[in-house]
């Protein structure tokens, strides 16, 4: 019986792989192929039965999954767009657990409004998975993208903490006022937990030196925010998310840049094989789902056909809400257009009263950073409003996916129903993702929706590049500058660092100002080449056997640091 788990784990991991390989290429997100490929194969004649505990999902495979999506989210981004994120991840899968949650209630004598609202709560969280990753290849604009991320990240917490109320409200009885302060206990000392962990991990891995442990590290961070959390009936969800983006906020300041590539690769490599193989699973499970249907109840088609009436309500009322939503970012965006001249002669005004011939004070540049941050929050507003087709793409983007499948396994067994209503969780997972999920790509091309634009990006780029450039070489103009054993550095030395330096600010000006190659990436084009023939060189010194393995491997890592140097570099190829 291991071997043959074995077996199939690395089967799966291959199909995974496969998938993930040549989804792109045809135009679909490799969650829905996995999806197919796991129920067509659960209906092979003489396939084995397999259900993966619910338990395993929510405490071995969500808080990586979570974890590894929020250190990519950019903190200033989830802030700028905290109102979209929590009016779609908290009130939205509250009223649609609720609404989809009084119609069965009506529609199934034996079924309780509690249960009724647990079935509801269960169906309720999307899974941004397929969104994000079909909006990052078609190039949705950044901004819907991380309202879609951020919805993904923080609505599996709503559902959760609505479906433990909903199950002890079935077996006792709750008040409403129960219910918020349950919500505000689960969410607040889940944000306290997730802060002291992040804090404390980020401390620990950058006193260590190695990006081996600190990886390591970073892959128990999320079990011990998770657990924890839970054990103080707090939402273990939320305590993953907090932690992950605080370590991604901080890792810039307190990692190095090895730590940063190592644990970016890993990650991306662990959330690849644990989100699409939950994927791949629930759709192996639908055969054994089917089978527990057919012993008692109503039908399987009953079961389906409720779960296709759960997805058409599902849709509607997320269409419904995302309207208004929409419209109020839209009046957003035009105060923010109204404000910003305003702000703009604030910091004018700032500016003006600035001592010309001493060091600002510390009040002084703490009031200039906060008009200055808040400018740039006005200005993003303003240049990355949500418009209606945004709000179109927002509204279809609703697929179900890892908590549906999870929470729908973790109904009590005394449930009425349970088998139909997992089974009916089942369908709508697997109707929004094939459905859903295979048709937006279509939606966002008719659509004509664009992305940020590739020029202005690099314009960004480029000044960004040069602001830093300058305060960097500022350095090297104080007259107290000295080596690590007290002499003065060469002043040939500190030309040439100095022209490095300003070589990259250069090399950026020069690929928006001409579309013929310019002399700096005529140089790295040169230097690639070299590069070829340097690796060419060193694996024929490998074969030979002259130089010992430990130099061969020194070596083998400057040119991969020199190539991973020119890759960024090149606007060609990004």
């Amino acid at each position: 019986m291991e071997s043959e788990l074995a077996l199939l784990s690395a089967l799966g991991v291959l199909v995974i792989v496969v998938v993930s390989f040549f989804a792109p290429k045809l135009g679909v997100a490799a969650p829905i192929v996995l999806v197919l490929i796991g129920v067509g194969v659960s209906f092979v004649p003489g396939a084995p039965e397999f259900e993966l505990p619910h338990e395993l999902i929510l405490t071995v495979a969500l808080p990586p999954i979570l974890y590894s999506a929020a250190v990519n989210v950019p903190i200033v981004d989830f802030r700028r767009n905290v109102k979209a994120i929590s009016s779609l991840s908290v009130v939205l899968v509250m009223v649609s657990a609720v609404v989809t949650g009084f119609v069965f209630y009506l529609l199934l004598p034996d079924l309780s409004l509690p249960a009724a609202i647990a079935l509801g709560a269960v169906i309720s969280p999307p899974d941004a998975v397929a969104a994000t990753s079909i909006g990052k290849r078609l190039g949705l604009p950044p901004r819907l993208v991380t309202v879609l991320e951020g919805e993904g990240l923080v609505n599996d917490a709503t559902a959760l903490v609505m479906l433990r109320s909903a199950i002890a409200a079935v077996g006792g009885t709750v008040t409403f006022f129960g219910v918020v302060g349950d919500f505000l206990y689960a969410v607040l000392v889940a944000i306290a937990v997730g802060v002291v962990v992040g804090l404390i991990s980020v401390w620990v891995r950058s006193r260590l030196n190695d990006s081996v442990l600190t990886t390591a590290i970073s892959f128990a961070v999320p079990f011990i925010t998770y657990v924890p959390s839970e054990e103080l009936g707090a939402s273990g969800v939320v305590a993953v998310v907090t932690a992950g983006l605080i370590t991604g906020h901080q890792s810039a300041k307190h990692f190095s840049a090895q730590d940063r590539i190592s644990e970016r690769i890993n990650w991306r490599t662990a959330q690849l094989i644990l989100e699409n193989g939950v994927f791949l699973i629930m759709g192996y499970e639908v055969h054994l789902l089917i089978g527990r249907v057919q012993d008692g109840g109503f039908s399987v088609t009953s079961s389906i056909l409720f779960g296709l009436l759960a997805t058409g309500l599902l849709v509607v009322v997320r269409v419904l809400f995302v309207v208004p939503l929409v419209a109020s970012l839209r009046r957003e965006q035009r105060r923010a257009q109204q404000r910003g001249p305003r702000l703009s002669l604030a910091l004018e005004r700032l500016a003006a009263v600035r001592p010309p011939d001493r060091t600002p004070s510390k009040r002084w540049s703490r009031a200039t950073r906060v008009l200055q941050r808040r400018q740039a929050d006005l200005d993003f507003l303003t240049s990355e409003g949500l418009g209606w087709r945004g709000a179109a793409v927002l509204a279809w983007s609703g697929m179900r996916g890892v908590v549906t499948l999870a929470a729908a396994q973790s109904l009590p067994e005394e449930t009425p129903y349970r088998p139909q209503l997992v089974l009916m969780a089942f369908t709508v997972a697997l109707v929004t993702l094939v459905l859903q999920g295979g048709t937006l790509p279509l939606l966002i091309r008719a659509l004509g929706i664009k992305g940020s634009d590739a020029r202005a990006d690099r314009s960004e780029l480029a000044e960004l590049i040069d602001e830093i450039g300058t305060i960097g070489t500022a350095v090297l103009d104080n007259p107290e500058l000295r080596q690590p054993n007290g002499s003065a550095y060469d002043d040939d030395v500190i030309t040439q660092v100095r022209l490095d330096t300003t070589r990259l600010s250069e090399a950026m000006s020069e690929v928006l100002d001409s579309d013929n190659p310019g002399p700096h990436e005529q140089r790295r084009s040169l230097r690639r080449r070299v590069l070829q023939a340097e690796r060419a060189a060193l694996l024929d010194a490998r074969s030979r056997g002259v130089y010992s393995s430990r130099v061969l491997e020194r070596a083998q890592a400057i040119l991969d640091a020199e190539e991973t140097r020119l890759s960024h570099l090149d606007e060609r190829d990004h």
